[in-house]
């Protein structure tokens, strides 16, 4: 089979945000390998972390170039270095990112006319609503991005567009989404991952986002059909009829160098070498990988019931270590906690190379929060998970990972944690949770055995779906045919 090749320039606008650039980044190098010139647009910040994994593309011939654009802080009252979300202080701030986003319309527009050769498709993230009347403007197709599964896009489409956010009388009353395949129990807070003052304000923006990708060529979703078949289905039910939609995950499997799979995301903060050399003396599916990824912020108090509730397992682990106060340091000095779990535990301080380490064949769990670049990567490696969710589609992944994909156990979370209120509350999360969580997903009975035997099953149906003659494979494919075909349409 001839691998199909385009000479066609695609412009990418991913969202300031891991979960979101990480998969663009990939989709980009995909792209390039088909032949096609591929532009990423971002902050300085942003480009900052993956310059040095576009710099090795560009070595190996691909044709893709990373550009900044600067967004305008000062006019939304955000600090300077406020260019990603991980970067802000509080969940409040992301509303003026938002808007500071909106405010790129004018000068990405500019960009794009400048730009040798001229751009053909504009893929934009969700978030970037204005790129449907700039892709208009230039007489291109856009496509718009989805960093989450179907089955989150479908429970969010029908939570707003029916009444049972209305008739639920508070945040944390569970109510079942109507219509759906499965029996999908949620709360508002689930739905919105925050308070009912922030639904209505979470309302507005996603009108205007459903309309833009209403009046858009075509959706882009990471994930592969085989995973979620039946939500692919319902999802496609909810848009025009005649948007497309491909779905062309999971894009980190494209990753075959190293270098690339060590430093997805950003610089690892440990050597890799030093951590596989760690692992490698490891009894097979005996280590908990430990990681709640990088929007998500733990209070010390919180930490400590996670340090107590992980040496209680008695289980070898690495833990990603995110406690910028140094309280934490200060307790696992003062306390004795590194000292007692030397033999058995290593704490990873800032970014780890996940997929190396999920990769590895001593890992037999992984303490997730249910982030779904994470959750894809999981799969990927055929490791099952204790689920942690924090805010936004965390929730609702939890769902999909436990009840209809069956390769996850609860941890107990059931109330949101937005980053920059973790110290107002006290720990949802206790040491004893932890312990039994992770005991349970451990187990060698029956319902652990089938957990470990469905997320290996979903692993192969991965990494068939990437390969040649897959169905993300295929759908990439079909993505390029139609945008060469829709721009001859256009000139004719």
């Amino acid at each position: 089979m001839v691998t199909p090749s385009t000479d066609l320039h695609f412009v990418l606008f991913p969202a300031m945000a891991q979960g979101h650039m990480v998969p663009m980044v990939d989709i980009a190098r995909i792209l390039a390998h088909r032949g096609a010139t591929v532009t990423v647009i971002t902050t300085p910040l942003v480009a900052a972390r993956f310059r040095s994994v576009i710099s090795r593309a560009v070595i190996a011939n691909l044709k893709i170039r990373l550009l900044e654009l600067r967004l305008q802080l000062a006019e939304v009252g955000l600090p300077e270095g406020c260019e990603s979300f991980d970067a802000l202080e509080s969940s409040e701030y992301s509303y003026k990112l938002f808007r500071a986003i909106e405010l790129l319309e004018q000068p990405a527009e500019g960009l794009l006319r400048e730009l040798c050769p001229p751009p053909d498709c504009i893929i934009a993230d969700f978030f970037f609503t204005w790129s449907t009347e700039v892709a208009r403007r230039l007489n291109i197709p856009r496509l718009v991005f989805h960093g989450p599964g179907c089955f989150w896009l479908v429970c969010m489409r029908v939570a707003y567009g029916s009444n049972v956010l209305e008739r639920s009388e508070s945040d944390s009353d569970p109510f079942v989404l109507p219509g759906l395949p499965h029996r999908v129990e949620v709360t508002k807070l689930h739905i919105s991952g925050s308070s009912q003052a922030v639904v209505a304000d979470q309302n507005g923006f996603w009108s205007r986002a459903i309309k833009a990708e209403k009046a858009a060529h075509g959706v882009v979703i990471h994930t592969f059909e085989e995973l979620e078949f039946e939500y692919v289905k319902e999802f496609i039910k909810t848009t025009d009829m005649n948007t497309r939609v491909w779905c062309i995950g999971p894009v980190m499997l494209c990753n075959k160098d190293d270098r690339d799979i060590a430093e997805r995301g950003n610089k690892a903060a440990i050597n890799e070498h030093d951590c596989m050399k760690w692992l490698d003396k490891r009894e097979p599916q005996s280590v908990l990988y430990v990681c709640l990824g990088s929007l998500a912020r733990v209070s010390t108090r919180q930490a400590i019931e996670l340090g107590l509730g992980l040496e209680s397992t008695n289980q070898p682990f690495i833990w990603c270590v995110r406690n910028e106060t140094g309280d934490l340091e200060k307790w696992f000095s003062e306390e004795g906690f590194e000292d007692r779990v030397r033999d058995r535990g290593l704490i990873v301080r800032g970014w780890a190379p996940q997929v190396l380490i999920l990769s590895h064949p001593a890992i037999g769990c992984f303490v997730t929060h249910c982030g779904w670049n994470s959750t894809l990567e999981t799969i990927c490696a055929g490791v099952p998970v204790v689920t942690w969710p924090f805010f936004a589609d965390q929730f609702l992944n939890e769902t999909f990972i436990v009840e209809i994909l069956k390769i996850g156990v609860r941890i107990g979370a059931k109330i949101p944690v937005l980053y920059g209120e973790e110290d107002k509350i006290e720990p949802l999360v206790k040491k004893d949770d932890v312990k039994r969580a992770v005991e349970c997903l451990m187990k060698e009975d029956e319902e652990g055995t089938h957990r470990r035997k469905r997320v290996i099953e979903l692993a192969k149906m991965a990494k068939m779906a990437m390969a040649e003659g897959g169905s993300s494979y295929e759908n990439i494919s079909s993505l390029i045919r139609d945008v060469t075909e829709t721009l001859g349409k256009k000139q004719n």
